[in-house]
Formats: structure tokens, sequence, C-alpha cells
């Protein structure tokens, strides 16, 4: 359903404005502890992890990664051609695999304690003979199965590998100008279906240094993470957080109504999972995990590089599409949940980030890496990266995306961590669009003219992440919302809310409102509109910014607010048309884009959510 009314929208087109919020030192001012907008990518690998090194990543280590993110020229380990980011970012997490992380980057180097092994010394062999496709299936084959070589997997071996990782996060670390992240990927993979989360930590490399990062060998199980993470957050006195990701792929299992044992859920449960994950990774390479046509059939825009392929190389077929593999649906769930149990197990904020395995955390449709070195080039991204009976994976099934953004007081590992544990975070696609979403009570119309919106947004309500209770009597929420566009990239079609909510009977359901439109058009009685022009020259593979707008500042109160129902709400802010990064490989090669992939994209970002409990 959409909204019946259109409140109150203001457009401004200064571009000076956006060029200043977006650099973070923009006339948004805080009263208390002002904060910045911080740019980053949470989920990155290089060759250091094992199925990036076997799809060609050779040459990208941690060293090249954190160059990248700076700003500065590496040579990519594709093309051999000298590549560099468009834009830096502020932080950066290098997330590789937990498991058997650096061996095969130091096994093919000559390191004596791997390949003096008797593993090592076949692994090796069978490379020289031609068969390292071989050997990366026996290796991946054996990790998933969990079964991993002693030989490569001894405490002595992780520990070493470990420390030069956390020794190059503290040697790149700049506080204050490009902030260093410890952490690692967890990689949970039970039947194909994708379980995996990054965890992240405030911890300095040398403190971190002194434990070996938990791997699904260990435990595959999120329970297990989230018990090992408790123990060592206890005995270094410090904290983490596990980040979720492709639930898209997770074969319902991500937010599933029962736990790893099959047992349904339960208040501790809840707890524990909360207290651990806060944040749900929502957008990238593989896809985007917002909703899904099924699922949300009334929402125009749900059909978003939907990616569907499971990760076993058994699987066939298409992962079937549930209510545990997306974030309405589990948002939803988690409503229903917190009104049986007391506690919402999936209460969590949204960000974006790459997942990208060629140490290149590009996220722009025109700068675009690929998801693997080996897949990097143009016409080799053209042909299938796997097949089964019914369905084949194509490299340009995958989407350039995303990035994470941070409202954090200042570019530290400790004020991005605290951002992330307050849920003052937001998912983009790839773009840098600047959004600030505040809701309250007492919001007037004079609200929206202020010079410093974030002021009044933090003396008069509560920032996105946060929560609402208890509805003054005769009261709805209004929320005061700041869209800026990209500098650099492509003007704004719309600002949306989405509302979750239980009806009177306890059912979840979702509205997505239009509350703002570019380009002059109206909303109809419905809250419908016409779609914004699409200027993308398709011969071209490029488009004119001659339509939408380049900031929208609002004030929207929910028309249908009900003071007794459970809700959550989240603004997504949509960009024109513009062409999508297969379309620009297509025009490069001469050849026509294939018609089963959409040719234009609308870059997009999400806010994290805003409770309201009566």
């Amino acid at each position: 359903m959409l909204s019946k009314k259109c409140f109150i929208n203001k457009h401004h087109k200064t571009k000076a404005l956006a060029v200043a919020f977006l650099a973070g030192f923009s006339t948004l001012g805080v009263a208390e502890g002002e904060t910045q907008l911080l740019w980053g990518d949470t989920h990155l690998h290089t060759s250091f992890s094992p199925d990036a090194y076997f799809l060609g990543n050779r040459s990208v280590d941690p060293h090249g990664a954190y160059r990248y993110a700076q700003g500065l020229p590496i040579v990519n380990a594709a093309t051999g051609a000298r590549v560099r980011i468009d834009r830096p970012l502020d932080f950066l997490l290098i997330a590789d695999h937990a498991e058997m992380m650096g061996v095969p980057y130091r096994l093919f180097r000559g390191d004596p304690e791997l390949a003096g092994t008797k593993t090592g010394q076949r692994f090796i062999k069978m490379v020289k003979e031609g068969r390292g496709a071989d050997v990366f299936a026996e290796f991946l084959g054996d990790i998933n199965a969990k079964r991993a070589t002693p030989e490569f997997n001894s405490d002595r071996i992780r520990h070493s590998i470990w420390q030069e990782t956390t020794r190059l996060a503290d040697q790149y670390y700049q506080p204050g100008k490009f902030t260093t992240l410890v952490g690692w990927e967890w990689t949970s993979t039970p039947g194909g279906r994708n379980l995996h989360r990054v965890v992240m930590s405030p911890l300095s490399g040398k403190l971190a240094s002194g434990f070996i990062p938990f791997s699904a060998l260990d435990d595959e199980t999120p329970e297990g993470l989230w018990g090992w993470l408790d123990k060592t957050s206890k005995q270094y006195q410090t904290d983490f957080i596990s980040i979720p990701h492709n639930s898209n792929i997770s074969g319902g299992l991500m937010f599933d109504t029962v736990d790893s044992e099959g047992r349904p859920l339960t208040a501790d449960y809840a707890r524990s999972r909360m207290r651990w994950e806060p944040v749900v990774e929502a957008t990238q390479i593989k896809g985007d995990s917002e909703t899904h046509p099924l699922l949300s059939p009334s929402d125009e825009f749900a059909d978003f590089e939907t990616y569907r392929h499971l990760l076993s190389a058994t699987a066939e077929g298409l992962a079937p599409v549930t209510a545990g593999d997306y974030i309405r649906s589990a948002l939803l769930r988690g409503l229903s949940f917190e009104q049986s149990l007391g506690v919402n197990p999936y209460k969590f904020a949204l960000i974006g980030s790459s997942d990208a395995h060629t140490g290149q955390g590009a996220a722009e449709e025109h700068n675009f890496a690929g998801k693997v070195s080996i897949y990097g080039k143009p016409e080799s991204y053209d042909r299938p990266v796997s097949s089964t009976n019914t369905t084949t994976v194509n490299g340009w099934d995958f989407s350039a995306s995303g990035l994470a953004a941070v409202w954090a007081k200042d570019n530290t590992r400790e004020e991005i961590f605290a951002a992330f544990k307050r849920k003052e975070v937001y998912a983009t696609t790839g773009t840098r669009i600047a959004l600030r979403v505040y809701a309250g009570w007492d919001f007037d119309r004079s609200d929206r003219d202020a010079k410093e919106i974030a002021a009044v947004g933090y003396r008069k309500g509560i920032p996105m992440g946060g929560d609402l209770s208890a509805a003054p009597e005769g009261k709805s929420p209004s929320f005061l919302i700041q869209a800026v566009r990209d500098p650099e990239g492509a003007k704004l079609d719309r600002v949306q809310v989405v509302k979750g909510y239980l009806d009177e009977s306890g059912k979840a359901r979702e509205d997505v409102y239009n509350v703002a439109v570019s380009s002059e058009r109206q909303l109809d009685k419905q809250g419908k509109t016409s779609k914004v022009a699409n200027t993308v020259d398709i011969a071209q593979a490029s488009y004119q910014n001659s339509v939408g707008e380049d900031e929208f500042v609002l004030l929207w109160s929910d028309p249908d607010f009900k003071a007794e129902q459970r809700a959550f709400y989240y603004v997504r802010v949509l960009e024109i048309p513009t062409p999508r990064h297969t379309l620009m490989d297509a025009v490069a090669m001469g050849k026509d884009h294939p018609q089963r992939l959409a040719s234009t994209i609308q870059e997009r970002a999400y806010s994290s959510p805003i409770w309201y409990t009566p």
C-alpha cells in the first residue's frame, strides 16, 4: 500500500552544500558530539583468502588492499595494469577467510613450514603439472567438509598468518585519516547455504594478535561463534560485532524461526544474537538482500540486483526464496518475536560492503573490478563462472556494490565501532548519497528549514538505529529526513519510507510510502507517481543528469500510525537510472548487452531502521 498523502518536502539545488556534506564538514552540526560521514568497506578479501588466491588474485595482499583503499595506485592482479580507486575510503576491514587464511599464498611462495609437508609437496607438484583447478577443488572441498589438512591447520601456522595480518592493520592505521579495522570472515556454508559472518573488533592489531580467529572449522553454527566471541571478549576486555552477509542465498537459514538445532527460538537466543549481531550487510557483490518481488509484490522497486545462486558447487538450480533470506521479512519476523518472546532477535542496522576478492574495494559501476580476479576482464567476465543442470552463473550476474556509511565522531577504530554498536550506520549500493534520518514526536514544519538539521534532529528526536516508545496521546511519529546526492554521481529520483508493522490480528504487514519525488512530478491520492525519465544512452553507456534533484529535505508523519501497533521504519533513497557495469562492458567490447540482465540501474541508499514499541 502506498501513502495517500505526500507531506512537506523541499528541494535544494546547491551542489556546494552536497560537496561539503559528503566531505564530512557540512552545515550539519551536532549539538552534543558532532558526527561526520565516513565511507568504508567492512568486507574485502585479499590474496590471503584461499578462494581469492586460487581464483586469480596472486598479488594483491593486504599491503595492496590498504594502499588501493587510500587512493594509491596498485597493479591489478588480473590485467597487470595500473589501477586506482576514484575516491579513497575512510576505513577498511580486510575480512580474509579464517579457514586456511594465507595458506595457499604462503605455500606456493615456498614457505618451508607448508611446502615441506607431504600435502604441500603434492599440491606444488599438481600445480606444476597444470592441475591447479584440482588443487583448488580439493582444498575447498576439504574446508567445506570440515576435514582441513592438519598440516595446514595447526595453531602454529594459523597464529603466524594472523600475526602478519594484524601487524599490517596497525602499520596502515592513521587515526583521524584512515582507519584499519581488525577482523576476518567466519565462513560457514552448510549444504551450500550462506551463513557467513564478518567479525569486527575495535582492538589494535597488537592486542588482537594474541588470539587465533575463530573459523567454521572450529564450529559451523552461529551459536558456536557467539560463544567464542563471549569468551574472548571477556578475556581481552573488548567487544566484537558479527555481521551476517548474503542472506539472499542462505536457503532460509539466516533469519530462521528455529536455531541451529531446529529448536524454536527463545528469549536467550534473541538476546545473544542481538548482543553480537546489531548490524547486517544489506547489499554487496552477490546481490541485494533488502527484499524480493515474491515477498514484497506491491513494491515496484523490489526486484533489484537479485542474485539467487547457492554457493555449493553441487547445488542444483536456484536458491528458494523464503522469508528467512531477506532483510525486510526478517525485520517483520523480529516484530512478531518481540511480541511473543519480549525480545527481538532481528533488530539490526543496515550497511553495504563489497565482498570483492580482488583486493580492490571499488563499488562504482564504471570502476568495477569484478568479484574475483580470474574474471576481472570484460571478455572473461562474460563467460560462465559455474553451472549446474538447470542454471548457469555468469560473472555479469554480480553486482557492483556496496558501501558502509557511518556517522562517527571521529575516524578512529573506537568511534567507528561505537557508531556500529549504536546503529547509526547505513547502506548504499556503491553511490555516496548522504542521508540523515531522525524520528520524534515534537518536530514541526520549521525544523526542515533549520540551518543545522542534525542539531535539531538530535535535540528533538533520535537518529537512525534508535527506538521510539509509548506514543504521546494523539501524536504520530514524525521523520526529519535529509538526502543529498553523490556530488560525483547521479541526481535523486525519490525518497521512500518503508514501514513494517503488526496489524490488529498480529499479522506482519508492510507499506512503502513515496514521501518526496523529483522533477516536478506529483503524487496522486494513492501516493503513486510516474517513473522518472530515463536519460541513459544505451549505445554510448552514458546518461544525462538533466532530471532529478540534488537534495531532499522533508518532514513526514505516518498517516496510518496506530499507537498500539509495533512497527519499524527505514528510508530508501533512489537515484535516477544510470548504466549498469555490464552495459559498459558490452559497449566496450562492441557486443549486444544480454537481454536477461538489466542494462540500467537505480543506485540507492537504505537507512538503518527506527523502531516503535507500544
